[in-house]
């Protein structure tokens, strides 16, 4: 769990691929909870923290697990020296400051940890704290946001429709090349020439029904990439090391993917 208590000015900088930074924006105005969906690596979490900035808001993100509780969430009891004292948990704290409280990978956590959640996604905008008896009422700034990737769900980890409902759905795909391509030159310093064969790459890895990847190559794949290279890496070797042998161990599979790279990165 991290809590970043408040605004980071050196928040990562968000370009928007489609509408989702305006969605976004008007939930919040109207105190409406946020499911981001999206494969992994297309920017759930850099948009959030973007988001935060452009908001003027702190954020607490939490990494869901299956083992979260709703007491990691809420807060709980400890013991310091001889006292009992109670710790709240970071939902608790954002309810408070009036943050945007990310739980990322949502469907991660235990069932009954989500049913906590739903007086806040509601009209009454409330946390119940069974254990200390009291009700908090959030502040006018928390905004509550959940992300997850729909190519892990299963029937045993699946959002409920009676939290669906609660939340406003924003679907964040694969970006185009042209935009992918910006995000290497303009948030990572990466050649332009260099940047679109990348992209091009990537572009042609997914379309490929014979990839053999279960998961195919994110932006975040060839920003690992374009930073290796940036380290000094061949570009062939840090496209190995970032997408072919990072994505699979099966020999074929990498060796396909790197027949790719000598094509677009020639």
């Amino acid at each position: 769990m991290n809590d970043t208590g408040s605004l980071d000015q050196q928040a990562p900088l968000y370009i928007p691929s489609g509408t989702e930074v305006e969605l976004f924006a008007a939930a919040w105005s109207r105190q409406l909870p946020v499911l981001l969906k999206g494969p992994t690596g297309v920017g759930k979490t850099r948009l959030v923290e973007h988001m935060a900035r452009r908001l003027n808001r702190p954020l607490v993100t939490v990494a869901c697990h299956e083992d979260l509780s709703a007491a990691d969430l809420v807060g709980r009891y400890v013991l310091r020296g001889d006292d009992t004292v109670w710790i709240d948990g970071p939902l608790t704290q954002a309810v408070k400051q009036g943050a945007i409280c990310y739980l990322d990978e949502v469907v991660e956590a235990r069932a009954d940890t989500v049913v906590v959640l739903h007086p806040l996604m509601d009209h009454r905008r409330e946390l119940h704290i069974d254990r200390l008896g009291t009700t908090l009422k959030a502040d006018a700034g928390f905004m509550l946001v959940m992300s997850y990737n729909p190519g892990y769900q299963t029937l045993a980890k699946d959002l409920k429709p009676s939290t669906r409902q609660r939340m406003v759905a924003i679907e964040l795909g694969f970006p185009t090349p042209q935009v992918e391509a910006a995000v290497l030159t303009q948030l990572y310093g990466v050649d332009t020439a260099v940047a679109q064969k990348l992209a091009q790459f990537a572009q042609a890895a997914r379309r490929s029904p014979h990839s053999g990847l279960d998961e195919t190559i994110s932006p975040r794949a060839l920003i690992t990439a374009a930073l290796l290279m940036q380290a000094g890496v061949s570009q062939r070797e840090a496209m190995k090391a970032a997408t072919a042998t990072a994505l699979s161990d099966d020999a074929a599979v990498v060796a396909g993917l790197m027949e790719l790279v000598d094509v677009y990165l020639a």
